[in-house]
């Protein structure tokens, strides 16, 4: 098995820094639940594989109605996330509390009662008793409760000021206030419908978002993380800036796949930063590499970080045409990156790492590219069966898969491994999918999503372009501080209305929304991903956060091409049209690279990054008059830099 012990790139131990994160802070991030021992840690080790039998189940053999489907759901995720995680950073994270084996039990009596009186609560319909009024209000504080240790304060703070605003909402004037709704009202809303707690995201949740979970363990017990990382400095670590590069397509992958922009920052930025720093990047410049890298995961086709799925649900637009509608853009996003690790190489004179340090391409392909089979196999399901049936095939596979080579054989108790990690790293996202459903619940309750777009727009004077500037501003405040699949779903229930109301198809909206959302983890000055990335590194927060920003700087342009022109979404284009948009835009994105980075050839200078930026400005939107004039612009900047970079040798030369 291709293991990250038995990893084949030679790191050499460095002296910790004052910022460094240490290793209890880094276990912390990766995994903030606790560290049982004895009987509690075998009876949580059961319930997590009880649910993702349950899943399994449910995804082989037909699911169940919604409601039921959720509530079970829902009661997994309460009872394992109060077992596993601790109220505060400072808890005992050795045993479980008595007040936590309360909760637990609560959490099974109001999830339980949603399917043990479903008759009686579809006849009431809307007319709550005072039981269920009881129960909804504790299954509301658990979820806030739950969400709080999980993923931290910032989405509970928003969902309890979107209950009180739905609430008081008559004390608010102008176009956001509405009558308000009595305490009963929300309750029911909340807990006894589809709309709030037990509602889309949650419903996500119980299906595709929790299946690619558990085969995102699968993959990760047959090696496939390490292979990734493996083959990423196999094909280019020796290069110029070797690492970094190494760095960006590993990260990528494993992003994807993660869900978390920070988690997959201290993941892999653990390994991957301080080969960084060994060939010659700056601490700030390497953790801000890790950032953009990671963060660009999450809107990475295939999986995205869950967001995609949802989307679906959101837009009725097919899973499959939503990947592959993104999957140009992100290409340009990890360009963009990868053009700018390298301009900075070529600036500092960096080289790449010594082969003899490296594994093997060739033998690590050999080895290991067996566990692709099921990646490769779930991109086909996908296009033939649902996202459920796809994800509960390539589960299956990635265990066959892995029995073809003995050196990535799992063992019979692996599978019982992988189905408890599966259930563990779905307690946050499914607690912020319940959450957030909360918010939903509101806004659709009050109307609130198209009062608000209704104001963004007004503001904008009704003009698309600046409605898009401002509903950026409002994807990056709202996506500060929160996971990815939270913040998506209340960006789409806020921003996108404001969007659609010019006629901009709709997957575009989403889409738009979601890399603002998304790109909040690098933008300062709560630049979570960055800050983690400088953590490891050793270097400043805000500089590090800085140098994220300036490496996504093409995710902050691309959202505005494809809504403007959605040709790079692939919608009602030719093939010719396609590749000749993508090699444009491709160069663009190096255009932009070097204006960013001041260097192309050589150093830029003013003149030179004015004709980069502009070049790629228009290079990025399709249409034959803009791509013919970046191409002008781009020559007239590569014929300055050829000319500087011939002087400059000459003049060495002669010295």
């Amino acid at each position: 098995m291709v293991k990250e012990e038995n990893s084949n790139i030679k790191q050499e131990p460095e002296e910790k820094r004052e910022n460094e994160i240490t290793k209890e802070e880094l276990d912390e991030i990766i995994d903030p639940t606790r560290d049982l021992k004895g009987y509690a840690a075998k009876i949580v080790f059961v319930i997590a594989v009880l649910m993702s039998l349950y899943h399994l189940y449910t995804a082989g053999f037909g699911l169940l109605l919604s409601a039921l489907q959720r509530a079970y759901h829902l009661m997994f995720v309460l009872v394992l996330g109060f077992l596993l995680y601790p109220a505060t950073k400072k808890s005992d994270k050795t045993k479980i509390p008595f007040y936590d084996v309360i909760f637990a039990l609560i959490g099974i009596a109001v999830t339980l009662y949603i399917p043990m009186n479903y008759e009686q609560l579809i006849r009431r319909g809307g007319l709550p008793t005072p039981m269920d009024v009881f129960m909804g209000v504790l299954c509301i504080l658990l979820v806030l409760e739950l969400t709080r240790r999980a993923i931290g304060n910032a989405l509970p703070m928003i969902a309890i000021g979107f209950l009180v605003y739905g609430h008081l909402g008559y004390l608010i004037p102008g176009r956001l206030g509405h009558i308000g709704y009595s305490v009963q009202r929300l309750v029911n809303q909340m807990y006894m419908t589809t709309e709030g707690i037990f509602g889309t995201p949650l419903g996500v949740s119980a299906t595709f978002v929790f299946m690619f979970i558990l085969f995102g363990a699968f993959l990760e017990i047959t090696g496939v993380g390490q292979f990734f990382i493996d083959i990423a400095f196999g094909g280019a670590g020796h290069m110029r800036g070797g690492p970094a590069k190494a760095a960006v397509i590993a990260s990528g992958f494993m992003g994807s796949i993660s869900g978390s922009s920070v988690a997959n920052t201290v993941t892999t930025g653990n390994f991957t930063i301080p080969l960084m720093k060994k060939i010659g990047y700056k601490r700030d410049f390497a953790g801000g590499v890790e950032a953009a890298a990671s963060t660009g995961g999450q809107i990475l086709p295939p999986i995205m970080g869950a967001a995609a799925f949802i989307m679906s649900e959101f837009t009725g637009v097919p899973y499959v045409r939503i990947i592959v509608s993104a999957a140009i853009p992100a290409f340009l996003y990890y360009a963009g990156v990868l053009s700018m690790v390298h301009l900075e190489a070529c600036k500092q004179g960096l080289k790449g790492m010594e082969k003899s340090e490296l594994p093997g391409f060739k033998k690590v392909f050999k080895d290991g590219f067996h566990l692709l089979l099921p990646i490769l196999a779930l991109l086909y399901f996908l296009v033939i069966y649902s996202p459920l049936r796809a994800a509960y095939l390539a589960i299956g596979l990635s265990i066959v898969c892995s029995m073809l080579r003995k050196h990535t054989r799992i063992k019979f108790t692996d599978l019982f491994v992988a189905l408890n990690s599966g259930a563990r790293k779905a307690i946050s996202v499914a607690a912020a999918c319940a959450c957030a459903g909360i918010i939903v619940g509101v806004v659709t309750l009050t109307g609130l999503g198209l009062a608000f777009s209704s104001v963004i727009v007004r503001l904008a004077g009704g003009m698309l372009f600046p409605t898009l500037v401002l509903t950026m501003i409002a994807s990056i405040v709202l996506g500060i501080g929160l996971p990815t699949t939270p913040k998506y779903i209340i960006l789409a229930t806020m921003a996108v209305p404001a969007i659609t109301a010019f006629d901009v198809p709709v997957l575009a909206a989403h889409l738009f929304v979601l890399y603002f959302g998304v790109l909040a983890d690098v933008t300062p000055p709560v630049a979570l991903a960055a800050y983690a990335g400088a953590g490891i590194s050793g270097g400043n927060q805000m500089k590090t956060g800085m140098i994220a920003l300036k490496l996504a700087m093409a995710g902050f342009i691309i959202p505005f091409v494809f809504v403007l022109q959605p040709t790079m979404l692939l919608v009602d284009v030719t093939v010719f049209q396609a590749i000749f948009s993508v090699v444009t835009a491709l160069i663009g994105v190096i255009g932009l690279g070097a204006a960013v980075q001041g260097y192309l050839l050589t150093y830029a200078r003013i003149h030179d990054r004015l004709l980069l930026l502009l070049s790629s400005l228009t290079l990025l939107f399709p249409g034959m008059v803009s791509d013919f004039g970046g191409f002008i612009f781009f020559g007239m900047a590569l014929f300055f830099q050829l000319q500087r970079s011939k002087e400059e040798k000459a003049s060495a030369g002669s010295v």
